[in-house]
């Protein structure tokens, strides 16, 4: 797998200072839970889960979640858990026969491929069912965690592991009412953060339930407002990021979902400036973004990377090329990341290579180093290129 595969040769030279590198499902865990990007969920019960996957992989979908939770009915649950076994199955098949044929460009590694379940019993279930095509899998998303399931779903993480001979990972979502009340918020997060660390190994990254969380206080941001214009909700962020994200021990923390995806009537003026696409001559892909309300996501998603959280999870196909081109590393900020890094023994203050900055080397090697991992996973965008020349792109496959 690599982000931006879709594009061909001349583009990529064109746009990338540096290409983003190839990943499979057993690479390192830094790079892989930077590499997540745009998480794209799914209902299980969709009946053509197969075609789907490969299709949106095509197209630029480097994660996928299917989905046994909120997202189906609870009478469909035992058709969901048939259906999404019976299509990964499918999957599985149309990748060995792709293998064998060399066709990487329409097969190759694909996705990285979760589960969301609704309860620890459902692992050994699904991946019996899948058999010798459980290899299709990446891992398990698991809902509503806290400290008196969270070490049954991990148990049942880490057997499966054992059972099929490979690591089997697991994304922890961070949407209990335990985390959302403020009285109970940090001791349930010291205690979940303990938790985790004696299941290392499998806990790729740590997702947050901005929805559950809403829930909890009867509130849900419109398409106008971010979660960080949310006042609880962004008390809750903050935290799960102090606690569980730090830079020395901490995980990655992805970005809560982005629920709209059409065009609605709207209260407050686009959040999108108008300089960057006239700049480029793109002011239909503007008008585009706003119509399909990508202009909040793409708000959203600086605000989540401004606040500690990398990657997100999505709701509608429209919204993967947003998040993963806002993801690419600028020219200024490799330069930056790669000189800090180049003085971060010695430690010192120099001006940034384009003048407009102070880079203290110790201070901000931390950032430094997640940057290069960034980097390696998006690639770094060439020093006239940005977001608007990686979208429009992308958009035009």
């Amino acid at each position: 797998m690599r982000h931006f595969d879709f594009l061909d040769d001349e583009d990529r030279t064109r746009l990338f200072f540096r290409e983003p590198e190839s990943f499979t499902r057993e690479s390192e865990p830094e790079l892989l839970a930077m590499a997540l990007g745009a998480t794209l969920y799914s209902p299980a019960t969709r009946p053509e889960l197969a075609c789907d996957i490969a299709r949106r992989s095509a197209t630029g979908a480097t994660s996928v979640v299917l989905c046994l939770e909120d997202s189906i009915p609870d009478k469909d649950v035992p058709a969901g858990e048939v259906n999404v076994i019976a299509q990964l199955r499918l999957y599985g098949e149309q990748q060995g026969r792709q293998s064998l044929s060399g066709d990487q460009q329409n097969g190759g590694d694909g996705p990285l491929i979760f589960i969301r379940v609704r309860s620890p019993y459902q692992i050994p279930m699904i991946m019996e069912g899948l058999g010798e095509h459980a290899t299709v899998l990446s891992g398990f998303v698991l809902p509503k965690f806290t400290e008196d399931n969270g070490a049954i779903y991990l148990d049942t993480i880490s057997a499966a592991s054992d059972t099929v001979g490979r690591r089997v990972l697991a994304m922890p979502v961070m949407e209990s009412p335990d985390i959302a009340f403020a009285e109970s918020r940090v001791p349930t997060l010291v205690g979940l953060r303990d938790l985790l660390e004696k299941y290392r190994s499998h806990v790729l990254a740590v997702r947050l339930g901005a929805t559950d969380i809403s829930g909890v206080y009867g509130l849900r941001r419109s398409r106008e407002h971010t979660v960080y214009d949310i006042g609880p909700i962004a008390a809750v962020i903050t935290d799960v990021v102090n606690l569980l994200g730090r830079a020395d021990n901490g995980y990655v923390i992805t970005g809560p979902v982005w629920e709209y995806f059409s065009e609605g009537e709207r209260l407050f003026k686009p959040q999108l400036r108008e300089s960057p696409f006239i700049r480029h001559d793109e002011r239909k892909l503007r008008a585009r973004l706003i119509a399909a309300d990508l202009d909040g996501l793409i708000r959203e998603v600086t605000l989540d990377r401004a606040n500690g959280l990398t990657g997100k999870s999505v709701i509608h196909p429209s919204h993967v090329a947003a998040v993963n081109a806002l993801s690419v590393v600028s020219h200024e900020e490799y330069l930056d990341a790669t000189d800090i890094l180049g003085t971060s023994a010695s430690g010192g203050v120099a001006s940034s290579a384009y003048r407009n900055k102070m880079n203290e080397s110790k201070p901000h090697t931390a950032w430094a180093r997640r940057t290069a991992r960034r980097a390696r996973a998006f690639g770094v965008a060439n020093e006239e290129v940005d977001f608007v020349d990686l979208l429009g792109a992308s958009l035009s496959q």
